[in-house]
């Protein structure tokens, strides 16, 4: 007969990367998992910093900030339960290159980097996740870079809403004109537009930061054709984690 899990680790599979890990090597791992609250707003990297630790959300969001000249930024993609901060260890990186934000509040698995390290030098199913996981992130990161030069802001705001939604599973959620302008690269003003034309075709509806989209279908298609590309790349990567 199978011996039940060991606690921390039924806990610390909220993050469906963990998840997909087989059990023994998920419990081999638990005891150096923490289990830590993150708050909105937080910076947990610059770019350049050291990496110490490595998170995997539960119920928050991150964001993945590209940083040009110390003040300007774009959104290159974001981490929820279906993934981790952190992910390049595997590639043997040292330093963070992206600055990540806590753009929802909540609890994540939190492990040191050495011994991540130390786990993904011997455990095959933590390899498997990694090396698929890191290259769903530079795919979206890739397409990202696209839609930001060659498609329009509302469009843009369009897909970034609907990635949101998606790590977030609500149609309900919090992101002010200022963190979208952040993310999107552009001024709080062309946010304020771009919002102002999708709620006026009643896709959503935003106020003071509150944002609930209505439609979701009319906003996919008032979306660029990058929403789908970048969906589709997450879930075929969860899909092979778990085989």
């Amino acid at each position: 007969m199978n011996s039940p899990a060991p606690p921390m680790a039924v806990e610390h599979s909220a993050n469906l990367l963990l998840a997909a890990l087989p059990s023994e090597e998920l419990a081999g791992m638990a005891q150096a998992l923490d289990q830590v609250q993150v708050e909105i707003g937080a910076v947990l990297c610059e770019p350049g910093d050291p990496i110490r630790h490595i998170y995997f959300p539960h119920d928050c969001l991150v964001s993945l900030m590209a940083v040009a000249e110390g003040r300007m930024t774009l959104e290159v993609g974001q981490v929820g339960r279906e993934g981790m901060l952190g992910a390049t260890v595997a590639l043997g990186h040292d330093t963070m290159q992206v600055r990540a934000v806590v753009q929802r509040a909540g609890i994540a698995s939190r492990i040191d980097a050495d011994h991540l390290r130390a786990e993904f030098a011997r455990s095959p199913g933590l390899q498997h996740v990694l090396y698929r996981y890191t290259d769903t992130l530079l795919a979206q990161a890739i397409q990202i870079a696209v839609c930001s030069r060659y498609h329009v802001l509302e469009a843009r705001l369009a897909r970034s809403l609907l990635v949101t939604r998606d790590r977030l599973q609500s149609d309900k959620f919090h992101l002010t004109h200022e963190f979208l302008a952040h993310a999107l690269g552009v001024r709080r003003v062309g946010v304020t537009k771009a919002a102002s034309a999708l709620q006026q075709q009643g896709l959503i509806n935003y106020s003071r930061g509150n944002i609930e989209i209505l439609d979701p279908e009319g906003l996919a298609a008032a979306s660029c054709t990058c929403y789908e590309i970048v969906r589709e790349a997450g879930a075929a990567t969860l899909v092979s984690a778990m085989v």
